[in-house]
């Protein structure tokens, strides 16, 4: 069923040895039974085989369903209730979002889904100067979100709620829980970490005084590092950098301007405040993200007990790596500013635009988030495990396309017809359609890829894939003969031929194969068969013998005509 109602002898047989492996020893029988009970299912209509499955057999998908399940359930939310639950995603747009942080994005979508709650997109975009935002960065989050699946109930902009944390920032001095520091930042670590913070003298001033610098502050009388608001804290805190934490400070967005705001403000919030405020005004319930923020709960907490607040629910989780891809945010930033790379899809980055480019579904990607689930520990994702996944999804909807890379052309005579056509199809399961190769006669030049030279000094008859076989007579740096042997596949079987895939000079157009690796990109240019030129842009294919591949560019002439591929490697 999962084939198109197609099956085969050889993966059946395999299931069969690997359950039963004390029947090895009359594997030649089995063979046998095999292949006549593949015989009679393939002789029977889909629907009768789907009947079949639905009566006879219904354990089967029950057992599948029951595992599926089992697979994408996540564990439940502390004091979560049905209709309640409020989650977020807090991306800072200062570049696209990557396998790591969609985690978080994907992890806070489906417990919104579970529990019929509510989903909130915000930007976290207050640091002009550190951490730019990129303009085009807001949209390109947006359209990833999209693509993986992802709905929000609702979006805000940080940039855009400056009055809101300034009121906030009144209320804490109010209440006597922030202050406004003016000193050089070496006098206040000296007091810092001397225990001294009790009598560090910005520390001491009244409510008064307080508010009447942090009008100053706004009004633009302080540059840039002569004032920032401080929340107070323990000051005696085990962790230095919890003790009376910045919650404001100044920059000059005259010399850094916000892509949003320009430079209408001057006194910014800092990430723990304004995260922190947004979470509850905002009235979030559970906050999954990173173990990296765990000194940030802890800085958050402070302003929620001067406020009266309740914190919410916190999930922390490990780190997420995806093995063979550049995660580093930073370095992604500075590739990409360099001009080093395509761009932020660049396939080379664990961007989701990266992925998606390589040829990534984001099947494979949500249900790869939901297996790690939200594990404490940091998690390494090996790229196998995430190509299983996607081979998984798209192999059956994958046309199979032959290319050559570095071609050869082989001489191929004795052909015993002037002209033969062959229908090949797409995919085994017979459900992509077919194309007809013409071979013509009494000689034809194909091509095959340089890198089975070797393969072919070892084998006397070789299967031409899908058409016949030929014996090899001779072969040189530049080029192969070989003359007509049989079309039989059992004949080729009998010779034990390998089976290669082959291009026809005539119709065949060029291709190039992007193929990423680490920090290195490599361009493989080789001829695919002329049913090429029926692809399509963004289109997943199984190019024969090589592996999985995305359609990254369809190059044509002036008249429309097809006379390039570009395609980009995706996995084995």
């Amino acid at each position: 069923m999962e084939h198109g109602g197609r099956a085969a002898t050889g993966p059946v047989m395999g299931k069969v040895m690997a359950a039963r492996p004390d029947l090895r020893p009359y594997a030649r029988d089995v063979a046998r039974i095999v292949a006549e009970a593949v015989r009679e299912v393939n002789s029977l209509p889909l629907e009768e085989q789907k009947r079949l499955l639905e009566e006879e057999y219904s354990w089967v998908l029950e057992t599948r369903k029951k595992r599926e399940e089992k697979e994408k359930t996540l564990p439940p939310l502390p004091g979560a209730a049905e209709g309640r639950v409020v989650t977020r995603f807090a991306p800072n747009p200062d570049f696209a979002i990557h396998l790591g942080n969609a985690r978080p994005a994907i992890l806070s979508y489906e417990y919104k889904v579970m529990y019929k709650g509510k989903f909130i997109l915000r930007f976290e975009d207050t640091d002009p100067r550190t951490k730019t935002p990129l303009p085009e960065a807001y949209e390109l989050i947006r359209r990833d979100l999209e693509w993986l699946g992802i709905k929000w109930d609702e979006e805000y902009i940080q940039s855009l709620r400056m009055p809101i944390y300034y009121d906030i920032a009144r209320r804490l001095i109010e209440n006597g829980c922030a202050y406004i520091d003016d000193r050089p930042g070496h006098e206040y670590r000296e007091y810092r970490n001397k225990g001294m913070l009790e009598k560090y003298p910005p520390r001491l001033r009244s409510v008064e005084e307080n508010l009447d610098l942090w009008e100053k502050m706004l009004e633009g009388v302080f540059s840039e590092g002569e004032a920032v608001l401080r929340v107070k804290t323990d000051p005696n805190h085990p962790d230095p950098s919890i003790r009376d934490w910045v919650a404001f400070r100044i920059i000059d967005t005259g010399k850094h301007p916000h892509p949003i705001v320009g430079d209408k403000y001057v006194v910014w919030p800092t990430y723990n405040l304004a995260a922190g405020v947004d979470d509850h005004l905002l009235g979030v319930t559970h906050i999954l993200r990173a173990k990296e923020h765990m000194q940030n709960t802890e800085k958050q907490k402070y302003v929620y007990e001067c406020l009266g607040w309740k914190y919410p629910e916190v999930i922390h989780f490990g780190r997420l790596k995806l093995e063979g891809f550049i995660m580093s945010k930073s370095t992604l930033k500075k590739l990409y500013e360099a001009g080093t790379a395509s761009g932020i899809d660049d396939p080379r980055f664990a961007t989701i635009a990266g992925l998606r480019r390589r040829g990534f579904t984001a099947e494979a990607i949500r249900k790869l988030i939901l297996e790690v689930g939200v594990k404490y520990t940091d998690a390494s994702i090996s790229f196998t495990n995430l190509a299983a996944i996607n081979r998984s999804i798209i192999d059956p909807m994958a046309r199979r396309i032959m290319v050559v890379l570095d071609p050869v052309p082989m001489l191929v005579e004795g052909i015993p017809w002037g002209e033969k056509s062959f229908e090949i199809p797409y995919h085994p399961n017979g459900r992509l359609g077919s194309r007809t190769i013409t071979v013509p006669g009494p000689s034809t030049t194909i091509y095959v890829s340089r890198s089975d030279l070797d393969l072919l000094r070892g084998a006397k008859i070789v299967r031409l894939m899908e058409a016949f076989n030929v014996e090899i007579t001779s072969i040189g740096v530049n080029e192969i003969k070989a003359r007509y042997h049989s079309q039989g596949l059992e004949e080729a079987r009998k010779h034990g031929a390998p089976i290669i895939q082959w291009v026809l000079a005539g119709g065949s157009i060029p291709i190039e194969l992007v193929v990423p690796e680490g920090l290195d990109l490599y361009h493989k240019m080789g001829l695919a068969e002329e049913a090429a030129k029926s692809l399509r842009r963004d289109e997943l294919v199984q190019l024969v013998r090589i592996g999985f591949a995305r359609i990254d560019a369809i190059e044509g002439d002036e008249r429309g005509n097809v006379r390039r591929v570009v395609a980009i490697f995706s996995h084995e």
